[in-house]
């Protein structure tokens, strides 16, 4: 069973940066795909960024340009790097990794909120 726990989350003014790591219990390379995603309060859980185990990343219209999705495989742990925060950045954010053979493994979630 694969553990991931989310760190970094926290309140930034808008026009800030934070950095959120993904830290898994087990090799990262084994996952085909690794995913970022946010939930707002009284909205639905979308999907932010993810990279897959080529190197190939993704964004949501939302963030691109301002979000940057990482990982270091040494350290078994995926970065999502956030600029230029916004008010309607802040939500729950989760990672999610993919197995090769689709399985699912979510992390409990973090908290960041945009505000002055």
């Amino acid at each position: 069973q694969e553990q991931l726990v989310e760190s970094g989350g926290g309140l930034v003014q808008p026009g800030g940066s934070l950095t959120l790591s993904c830290a898994a219990s087990g090799s990262i390379t084994t996952f085909n795909y690794m995913n970022w995603y946010r939930q707002a309060p009284g909205k639905q859980r979308e999907s932010v960024a993810t990279i897959q185990r080529s190197g190939t990343t993704g964004y949501a219209a939302a963030v691109k340009g301002r979000f940057t999705v990482s990982r270091d495989n040494a350290k078994n742990t995926v970065y999502l790097q956030m600029t230029n925060l916004k008010p309607g950045d802040t939500a729950d954010y989760y990672c999610m990794l993919t197995t090769t053979s689709l399985l699912n493994y979510w992390g409990k979630g973090i908290l960041v909120t945009v505000s002055s």
